[in-house]
């Protein structure tokens, strides 16, 4: 019996090609996506992604995906609590495993572990434990596309934000720099690869930095379209 698992989608890169493994595990059924979402901004954390965006990536690769509202700004007891409504829900919809794109970071690990003790539900990381070197090089010959949405300037130059997440980006990084952005160096939106019916048509808008990061908005091409 196949388990039923919703996978934490972040709209990047590792979730997208941590779904690509799954499917390919005789023993896992992903039947949808969750995704965190700044209730102010209506955008997703970190990566900055509009909803609209949200949405149709995961109509594009043929899942639903529900959305957990955070408030903005969300305290670690807040967050909680609203996470383990969230849990609480699943839980009765029969589902029994929770997937995760994480590779290596362990307090990350533990943390997730450790929320999902006493639900019921099963942790999984499909991606954990790869050298992530390899890991980039695999999803970029695997087909994935995804831009980079999210720099933290501090570790990488803010002109790489906007860019195509691919084999020119993989080669002019400096070397410190994790090539799947694991440390939180970059954030990206995907939007085509083997996890995908059709490709999420995108256009690239304007780059801002703001909060210490710096963002670059991508916008669904027919807005960039109707309004030019």
């Amino acid at each position: 019996m196949k388990k039923k698992t919703l996978l934490s989608w972040s709209s990047g890169k590792d979730s997208a090609w941590a779904l690509h493994v799954l499917r390919r595990q005789p023993d896992i059924n992903v039947v949808g996506l969750f995704c965190t979402v700044n209730q102010e901004f209506e955008r997703v954390a970190m990566h900055a992604v509009r909803i609209e965006l949200l949405h149709q990536q995961a109509q594009n690769i043929g899942l639903p995906v529900q959305l957990i509202p955070i408030p903005h700004p969300c305290g670690d007891a807040e967050y909680g609590r609203i996470m383990k409504s969230f849990v609480g829900q699943t839980k009765q919809q029969g589902i029994e495993c929770f997937a995760f794109g994480d590779i290596f970071l362990e307090d990350v690990r533990k943390y997730r572990e450790a929320n999902l003790s006493a639900s019921g539900i099963t942790p999984i990381f499909p991606l954990w434990g790869m050298a992530t070197g390899k890991l980039s090089r695999e999803m970029v010959k695997g087909g994935l596309r995804a831009i980079i949405t999210c720099i933290d300037p501090k570790h990488l130059s803010a002109d790489f934000a906007g860019q195509e997440y691919g084999n020119s980006f993989l080669e002019r990084i400096p070397a410190n720099i994790d090539p799947c952005g694991e440390n939180g160096e970059f954030h990206t939106f995907a939007y085509d690869g083997p996890m995908f019916i059709k490709p999420a048509h995108i256009s690239i808008g304007e780059t801002v930095s703001r909060d210490g990061f710096v963002f670059t908005d991508l916008l669904p091409a027919q807005q960039v379209t109707a309004s030019s």
